[in-house]
């Protein structure tokens, strides 16, 4: 029996190395791995670069205090600051704490200019902002509420895309909309452009913040950030997974305006921003900020995109829908995700199921063709099994 904490419907499998877009097993059995530690691992495993870098730091310096100035957080704040709408960053552990930290910022803020009572925010049905128990109770999903009660107060939660609801819903003591540009857990439900921008508006109409989760979906769809293409600017962005390469790593992006409230006192983390963790969190950026590197994950998104569609045109009863944007794509499914998972497993091949009967597929962004096309193929003979 295990010693571990029952909290996860573990395969039994496990994996002793990794390489680029491929797991190990002790036995030395190879798996194309388009989970990657569910969109983390957005360099692969082991990538010669990320791995130099905590070799390095390990034998400087890992973890100081907060209390002192960290060189290697000022360096990662100043390179994410310059690439985006944000003036200040907030390190954390995760993507929870990083939502966390961005519903603190917004209740302080409207604490500071004199209106305390805009402290609620509007959330939507799906949703996924992580397990602490006030991320928990913003997306308010009964499969992982049930048991935590009594329920975090000050979130209103609308269904997903429905704008007169979200009129509706916003009050005198509405303090904040948050959504996901792409909801992860809830699908791989992409957020259209108009929306976003409609969201916007509305925020400006009524003097309330625009919080956009990007925890999961940062660096995935060949934009730095996927709201970007929306042409809009948000107020608070939490972010994680993919920007530590692996490494735990989150951050809050807010701008000069919402942050005021922000004094020494209010938010702290004993390990958030700590020296190794933001070595690799700048090695991450060494090569996504290469020319050409994000133009290329577009592409490879188009080209993924182009064999998924074929596989769902030859097998219309099997799959539904392609989502998705770059190298973050959801297949909504009409069989079981479940078994379609298991199948793929036997395939040697790794995905992760979401909401609504959806498979995610997360392959690293230097994954090339040649594995793409391996997926394909994985996918598809599973597809003709199941038919």
């Amino acid at each position: 029996m295990s010693s571990v904490l029952d909290t996860y419907a573990r395969k039994t499998i496990s994996f002793t190395k990794g390489k680029g877009s491929y797991l190990f097993t002790e036995n030395g059995d190879k798996y194309l791995d388009f989970v990657q530690g569910i969109a983390t691992n957005v360099l692969g495993h082991c990538h010669e670069h990320l791995v130099k870098t905590i070799q390095e730091q390990s034998k400087k310096l890992w973890h100081v205090s907060n209390a002192f100035i960290i060189p290697e957080q000022e360096r990662l704040a100043k390179r994410l600051t310059d690439k985006t709408f944000a003036d200040f960053v907030c390190f954390q552990n995760s993507g929870t704490e990083a939502t966390e930290a961005s519903i603190k910022i917004a209740r302080k803020y409207f604490h500071k200019i004199g209106k305390p009572e805009k402290n609620r925010i509007i959330t939507f049905q799906g949703a996924f902002h992580g397990r602490t128990l006030a991320a928990l109770f913003a997306a308010n999903n009964p499969k992982h509420t049930e048991g935590f009660g009594p329920k975090v107060d000050g979130f209103d939660q609308v269904p997903f895309a429905d704008h007169e609801t979200i009129k509706k819903t916003i009050s005198k003591n509405t303090a904040a909309i948050m959504i996901e540009t792409i909801m992860g857990e809830g699908g791989i439900k992409v957020v259209p452009d108009y929306c976003i921008k409609g969201l916007r508006e509305m925020c400006d109409e009524h003097n309330i913040l625009l919080i956009l989760d990007e925890v999961q979906c940062a660096y995935r769809t060949g934009n730095f950030f996927a709201f970007e293409k929306s042409g809009i600017v948000p107020d608070i962005v939490p972010i994680a997974k993919g920007i530590g390469g692996g490494f735990p790593l989150g951050a809050c992006l807010v701008t000069k305006k919402v942050s005021i409230g922000m004094v020494p006192g209010t938010h702290g983390s004993t390990f958030g921003g700590n020296p190794l963790a933001m070595s690799v969190g700048n090695a991450v950026l060494d090569i996504i900020f290469a020319r050409g590197f994000l133009d290329d994950v577009k592409e490879k998104g188009k080209y993924f995109d182009r064999g998924l569609k074929k596989i769902k045109d030859k097998y219309p009863k099997i799959i539904g829908e392609i989502r998705g944007i770059g190298l973050i794509k959801g297949l909504k499914m009409l069989v079981d995700n479940t078994e379609f998972i298991k199948k793929l497993m036997h395939q040697k091949m790794l995905a992760v199921k979401a909401e609504e009967n959806v498979i995610r597929l997360f392959p690293p962004l230097i994954v090339n063709n040649k594995e793409l096309d391996e997926a394909i193929y994985k996918i598809e003979k599973v597809c003709k099994a199941m038919s």
